[in-house]
Order: C-alpha cells, then sequence, then structure tokens
C-alpha cells in the first residue's frame, strides 16, 4: 500500500506562483514514479507532470511547461509541484499519483491517488 498526501494548495492571483508538496509513505516507495494531475470542474482528470523513482526523468504538458517544475526530495520521499505565472485556467484540483516503475502520462496508469487538494487562481 501506498500512502499520498498533498498539501500546499490556496487562493491566489493571476502571475502568482504557489507550490505544491505530497508526502509518499508506503512499502518500497522509491521504486514508484510519482505525478501530478489535476482536475476542474466539469472536465476530465489530465496529466501535468511526473518524475522517475530516482528522479533522473521529468515530463510536463504542454500546457504548463516552462511554468511548472517538479521535483522529487528522496530524504523527505515527497514530490513538489512548483508553479509560477498561474493563470485562471490553472483552477483545479491537483492530485498525487503514484505509478509502480515507470513514469506515465495517462490516469488508468496509476495505481494510488492522494486525496487532492485546491488550487484557484483568481483574475
Amino acid at each position: 500500500q501506498v500512502q499520498l498526501v498533498e498539501s500546499g494548495g490556496g487562493l491566489v492571483q493571476t502571475g502568482d506562483s504557489l507550490r505544491l508538496s505530497c508526502a509518499a509513505s508506503g512499502h518500497n516507495i522509491k521504486s514508484y514514479g510519482l505525478a501530478w494531475f489535476r482536475q476542474a470542474p466539469g472536465k476530465e482528470r489530465e496529466f501535468v507532470a511526473t518524475v522517475s523513482w530516482d528522479g533522473d526523468r521529468q515530463f510536463s504538458s504542454d500546457a504548463v511547461r516552462g511554468r511548472f517544475t517538479v521535483s522529487r526530495d528522496w530524504a523527505q520521499n515527497t514530490i513538489s509541484l512548483q508553479m509560477n505565472s498561474l493563470k485562471p485556467e490553472d483552477t483545479a484540483v491537483y492530485y498525487c499519483a503514484a505509478a509502480y516503475g515507470g513514469v506515465y502520462s495517462f490516469p488508468t496508469d496509476y495505481h494510488y491517488w492522494g486525496q487532492g487538494i485546491q488550487v484557484t487562481v483568481s483574475s
């Protein structure tokens, strides 16, 4: 079993920055790729960014590339998402997810999910 707990969400204005963190725990957690997804009201859950189990590979979606940075802290077993130049269209519930052994961009590839955290960007 893997447990994921997100933190750091909130209400910000257009152009502001925000940092999300996800604390990961469980058996063999260092073998899991970790990712961020988001889901806006009335829309499907979409991929944001992912980092491999060893931290060597990071990928992000076209919508956030150049503005968001994903990173992994081995010592703390956390994954972070630094979000800069936020836009109203970034408003969503952000989810942390874990997949054993790889990095993927489809929600169906992920086995474990956090409870989600709200990020709201006002215009």
